[in-house]
Parts: structure tokens; C-alpha cells; sequence
């Protein structure tokens, strides 16, 4: 490898909640063991499914509710991306040690993509029904896409600035890319940065049915998410939190953190090519890989690994792998998270680039479920089938979204 950034940024910390578990061990559990978080949803979960007659059944809802985790009379004040926004906070505050760092020194970045969308429709039924006296007076925080870093920041007195990158599904990712500018500028020494997304509505299911990017798999829902796979048909929209706590180097080895990794790099580009769907050629995403790995200090050759962003879309997948070939070669292996947890929307960079770390740090990457025959058009290695152990120094988190947003964080082993 050739040499990294002069100022290092450390991870000391990280908590999710997911569709497969509320927090990042059984998350994380879940992905070696090859479990989907993809379920049927009926009218027990959401009653919109059987009023709108919508011809998608299936979703991957949180395995644990923000709910049971969060007191009662907290969780009514919050809309469910806000809830699992601090979910995931309070797991990766406590991972790192809960840092003592000065108010002022303290930043947060967490993303969304789409914010408070079951609070806005549920306070406007209220509206158009029961009239104005009830719609709660916590409507606006509740739903605007800030909401998440702002409840995050007031939890830990962060004084250092709190933003929410809104970037559709590479908010997460964004977020992160964020972080690491504000530490290698030395405005902050800690930022709490990620992406939380709890959208699983008749609306938005709706609006994805008709752009036609929803898979129908509604009598195989552990089967519907299949990234890569010739018959894919589309993603399964699901919800949940992924939120890291980033350092300057120099800061936590003062304090005597744990490192778990290091945020060695980002690139973020822009397609100009169409509102919602991707450059067919990957051209855009691949100058986002090569920023990143640029910004590392590495070459590509030292990259083994690329969490794809693989949604299970006919048209995102290829151009994907197009881009990974293009900025690094035929050498990386790859794997598709989305095919265990659904599509996370604006936190799904967030959670992916945690799987990330842990694939460099143990040494494994998590195997892409429901691939019966790999797509021609591929060309290069997924994990399937199983596990797959690597000595891995460096590997590339791939997280692309809606207007054409492309960000590529390239992490290193301690």
C-alpha cells in the first residue's frame, strides 16, 4: 500500500438496528448465517396493504422494534426513522466508550432519504378527518428530514454542528464522507455519522410499484430480494438505522479507544444522466470508486473486496459491476447486502459500510443470497453460497441513489 492521509480517521464505534436484529452482532449474525429479513406484511402490520389492493405484498421490517427499546412516552414524540436513528446511536456511542469529548467538539452527520413520511401521512388523515385540534403540535419535527441528526445531536449535547445529507439511498454514505471532512479539517474530534430510514408505506410502496422497481416475489418474500441473479425483478424495500462513531486518530489513541477500522477515503460524483435511473455504463459511480480509493492513498490493486450497492434492479446491478471493472479491475470480490436485509434507502450505506468493516476486520465477507444463475452480464466474483474467509487489508463500499448520487467509501484494516 502506499501511504494514507496524514490525518487518519479511526471507527471506535457502531450500532444498527435492521431487519435482521436490533443491533449490529445479530445483524451482523444474520448476514454470515444467511437468513433474509424479507417477510410478508398484511393488514396485522400495515392495513393499507389490503385498502389500496397494492400488488406488492412483502417488505423487510425491523426485527426489533424501535418501540421495545426506546421509553413509551419518548418513542410517541419521535416518527420511526428518528426512533431507529437513536437506537443506533446509543449502541455506537456505548461501543465507543461514550467519548469525553467537549460539547464543542462534537459533530453528528446522519442522512435520510426520504424522513417523517408515516408521520406527514398519518398527522394529514388527522387533518382531513378529525379536523385541526388533532394534529399533534410535533408534527414538524417529527417529520422533517433533519429530524434524525437533530434527535441524535440533542442526545449527546453535540455542539459541533449536526447535518443531514439528503442524497436518497446514499444518504448513509454521504453522511459518512461528511464526517470525515469536518475531522480532517480539525473542526471536530468526534462525529456520530450514519443514515436511518423507516418508509415502509402505502405511499412509498405505491410511488416504487409504479416506477416498477419493486420485486413481486409475494409467495417467495426470503427469495424476492436476488441481486446479481439473471431473474431479479427488483428490490424489497426495508427499514432500519446504521450509525458510527468517527475519530481523528490522534484524539482516540489519547483516550485509549478501540479501533475497529479506518475510514481511509470517499469519492462522491454525480451521473447528470437521468432522475432515476443510473448510467447504464457505471461511468459516474466508477469515478466515485476511483476518488476513493485515490483519496486512501491506495491503488485499486489493493482493494479485495467492494460491498455492492446491488439493489436487485435489472438496469442498477450491471452498470454497477461495469463501474467496479472500470475503476479497479476484474480482482475485488463482491457482495450484495441487500439480498439479506432489503433495501435500506438512506441508511443502507450506513449499515453496509458497518458489513464492511467487519468483513476487513474478520476476515470474511458475507455470501449473496438467492443467486441461482449468476447474471452474464456480471463478469466478475460474488460470494454465494456461503461465507467466504480473505485476508483483507482494503475494500470499497458502493452506495448510489435517486438523481443520480454516487459516494464510494473506501475503509482499511487496523
Amino acid at each position: 500500500m502506499t501511504a494514507t492521509p496524514v490525518t487518519q480517521i479511526v471507527v471506535t464505534g457502531f450500532g444498527a438496528t435492521t431487519p435482521l436484529g436490533g443491533d449490529v452482532a445479530s445483524t451482523w449474525d444474520g448476514m454470515l448465517a444467511g437468513r433474509s429479513g424479507v417477510r410478508r406484511i398484511d393488514d396485522a402490520d400495515h392495513e393499507w396493504v389490503t385498502r389500496h389492493e397494492l400488488p406488492v405484498l412483502i417488505a423487510a421490517p425491523l426485527a426489533v422494534s424501535p418501540t421495545e427499546v426506546l421509553p413509551r412516552v419518548q418513542a410517541r414524540r419521535l416518527d420511526r426513522c428518528e426512533q431507529v436513528a437513536l437506537v443506533a446511536a446509543r449502541e455506537a456511542w456505548a461501543h465507543a466508550g461514550a467519548p469525553g469529548v467537549e460539547p464543542e467538539r462534537l459533530a453528528v452527520v446522519v442522512g435520510t432519504g426520504i424522513g417523517g413520511a408515516v408521520t406527514l401521512l398519518d398527522q394529514d388523515d388527522l387533518l382531513e378527518g378529525p379536523g385541526l385540534r388533532k394534529v399533534s403540535p410535533l408534527t414538524v419535527p417529527m417529520l422533517m428530514p433533519n429530524g434524525p441528526a437533530a434527535w441524535v445531536g440533542l442526545e449527546l449535547g453535540a455542539r459541533g454542528g449536526v447535518h443531514a445529507p439528503v442524497s436518497a439511498c446514499a444518504s448513509g454514505a454521504e453522511a459518512l464522507a461528511w464526517a470525515v471532512r469536518l475531522l480532517r479539517a480539525g473542526e471536530v474530534d468526534v462525529v456520530v455519522a450514519g443514515g436511518a430510514e423507516a418508509c415502509i408505506t402505502g405511499i412509498t410502496v405505491a410511488g416504487f410499484v409504479q416506477a416498477r422497481t419493486l420485486s413481486r416475489r409475494n409467495d417467495e418474500p426470503d427469495r424476492a430480494s436476488r441481486p446479481f441473479d439473471a431473474a431479479r425483478d427488483g428490490f424489497v424495500l426495508g427499514e432500519g438505522a446504521g450509525i458510527m462513531v468517527l475519530e481523528r486518530a490522534e484524539f482516540a489513541a489519547a483516550r485509549g479507544a478501540t479501533v475497529h477500522g479506518r475510514v481511509a477515503g470517499f469519492g462522491i460524483t454525480s451521473d447528470a444522466y437521468h432522475i432515476t435511473g443510473p448510467d447504464p455504463e457505471g461511468t459516474g459511480q466508477a469515478r466515485a470508486i476511483t476518488a476513493a480509493v485515490r483519496d486512501a492513498g491506495l491503488e485499486p490493486s489493493d482493494i479485495g473486496h467492494v460491498n455492492c450497492h446491488a439493489t436487485s434492479t435489472v438496469a442498477g446491478d450491471i452498470g454497477e459491476t461495469r463501474a467496479v471493472r472500470r475503476a479497479l479491475g476484474e480482482h475485488p470480490v463482491l457482495t450484495a447486502p441487500k439480498s439479506a436485509l432489503g433495501h435500506l434507502v438512506g441508511a443502507a450505506g450506513a449499515v453496509e459500510s458497518i458489513i464492511t468493516m467487519l468483513s476487513l476486520s474478520e476476515g470474511v465477507v458475507p455470501a449473496s443470497l438467492n443467486i441461482d444463475e449468476l447474471d452474464p452480464g456480471v463478469e466478475l466474483d460474488v460470494v454465494t453460497g456461503g461465507p467466504r474467509k480473505m485476508d483483507l487489508t482494503a475494500a470499497v463500499c458502493d452506495s448510489f441513489g435517486f438523481g443520480g448520487h454516487n459516494v464510494a467509501v473506501a475503509f482499511t484494516k487496523v
